[in-house]
């Protein structure tokens, strides 16, 4: 007698596409692509995800495959989405959630992963059981920086100024908390129509803690036709510089310009005669001993 296949495995990617233009995303997320049967996601990104798959497909017709199912959906709408992703996966289908940048940075990761553990349990046991793999993107900040040099070369944090997940006095306590530490900081999602008033809220707050000439980049809509940079000092940064499409930089005071970039120094005040060994053990190139900073 013969016996029926076993069922394929589902599987979901949750996958990043990167800043904006196609070259930013990555090789393994163009093939995840290439091997579901279901991409989900906010309708923007749905959008770029399939002109990714038929720029891919035109290119390779020998290799024609079927087009995959396509489920945009709106904004806000991040955990009701993660449930339909695992609920796909586990019929055993091949499922795709997308995101811009990075999944794991203010994205659709961290949203598969809260829907797991609110899920009821028997459901939580079925998802617990898929192939979830996150796969990692490049993130605006990371695009933002590299615009302009390297203005996040030192010790860094990366802060989320939307209050729709977490109160404002949250926020302010921990961009306080990152001045007085003296870290360089990327902000995210600073300004929009609906609350205009925290960015301008923010920028005081940097005036209390920062000099007048501490360095700020304007990064909107990097990697894509709409982008502009804008680099100024604190005394000349204004609230209308910002708007949801725009990443701002904000360099520590150690942060310096030269020429058209921007960069802060690998060493610090009080490092002299403190070798790069610890700097190539961390990835990084090993080069000669630090320096005081400025």
């Amino acid at each position: 007698m013969q016996t029926q296949p076993a069922a394929t495995a589902g599987r979901l990617y949750v996958l990043g596409l990167g800043p904006g233009d196609a070259a930013h995303t990555t090789p393994a997320a163009l093939l995840a692509l290439h091997a579901v049967s279901d991409v989900l996601g906010y309708f923007p990104y749905v959008a770029r995800a399939r002109l990714a798959w038929e720029h891919n497909q035109a290119s390779a017709p020998h290799a024609a495959l079927p087009q995959p199912h396509w489920h945009p959906s709106d904004n806000r709408e991040e955990l009701a989405r993660a449930r339909e992703a695992l609920a796909l996966a586990a019929q055993g289908r091949q499922v795709a959630l997308v995101s811009s940048g990075d999944p794991g940075v203010f994205a659709m990761a961290a949203a598969v992963f809260e829907a797991i553990d609110s899920a009821a349990p028997a459901e939580q046991t079925r998802w617990q059981a898929l192939d979830v793999q996150v796969l990692p993107g490049v993130t605006a900040m990371l695009a933002a920086a590299a615009r302009v040099g390297a203005p996040l070369g030192h010790d860094f944090c990366c802060i989320n100024l939307s209050d729709n997940l977490k109160p404002w006095a949250v926020i302010e306590r921990r961009v306080r908390l990152a001045l007085e530490a003296d870290f360089a900081l990327a902000l995210y999602n600073p300004r929009s129509r609906s609350r205009p008033e925290g960015f301008a809220r923010l920028l005081q707050l940097l005036g209390r803690h920062c000099e007048p000439e501490r360095l700020l980049i304007f990064a909107h809509a990097v990697c894509t036709p709409q982008e502009r940079i804008h680099t100024c000092a604190l005394a000349q940064a204004h609230a209308d510089m910002a708007d949801m499409r725009t990443v701002v930089l904000i360099g520590s005071s150690a942060t310096r310009r030269v020429g058209r970039w921007v960069y802060t120094p690998r060493f610090y005040a009080g490092s002299a005669g403190v070798a790069d060994a610890a700097d190539a053990t961390a990835g990084g190139e090993a080069g000669p001993p630090a320096r005081p900073g400025p």
